[in-house]
């Protein structure tokens, strides 16, 4: 017969946010591939494709009222998602826990092309995922040739 014993754990996620917090600023967010992270709270999983001229965003939000604790905005060429995940238990127990599920407020941020309004932007939830469509966001996004010239004697054009 085995027993189960709780035990208290540092969680190793905000103490290496506070060792950053504390060497760079209690404001600095490094820059992913994806998008802006802050380091307050905790940071939700999101993952960017393409689905034709649209973009689709999708962020892992499990365990959140998104009508009452997320909001989504278009702020400066920027699509912004943030919200609060809430721990709403009431009582501890003997004041020891094992704690694995990240709690706090949370941003995530993505830049949008110059073209895209908010009219442009969609937003569903369901089994714990927010899927965010941006209509729109890859049309005309096809590669232009530019002429090049050449400061030549006899200034012909050059193909590049």
């Amino acid at each position: 017969m085995s027993s189960l014993t709780l035990w208290t754990r540092n969680d190793p996620f905000s103490d290496f946010d506070r060792l950053v917090r504390r060497a760079f600023g209690p404001h600095f967010a490094p820059a992913t591939s994806l998008g802006t992270i802050r380091t307050t709270g905790f940071t939700p999983a999101a993952e960017v494709t393409r689905d034709g001229d649209d973009a689709v965003v999708r962020v892992e939000l499990p365990g959140i009222d998104v009508e009452k604790d997320v909001a989504v905005e278009v702020d400066r060429g920027r699509l912004v998602v943030r919200g609060e995940r809430r721990d709403e238990r009431s009582e501890e127990h003997d004041g020891r826990t094992l704690r694995e599920v990240r709690y706090g407020s949370f941003q995530r941020s993505f830049a949008l092309p110059a073209h895209v309004t908010a009219d442009a932007v969609t937003a569903s939830y369901e089994a714990g995922v927010l899927s965010l469509r941006v209509t729109g966001a890859h049309a005309g996004a096809q590669p232009q040739r530019i002429a090049v010239t050449s400061g030549g004697e006899d200034g012909k054009q050059i193909d590049a």
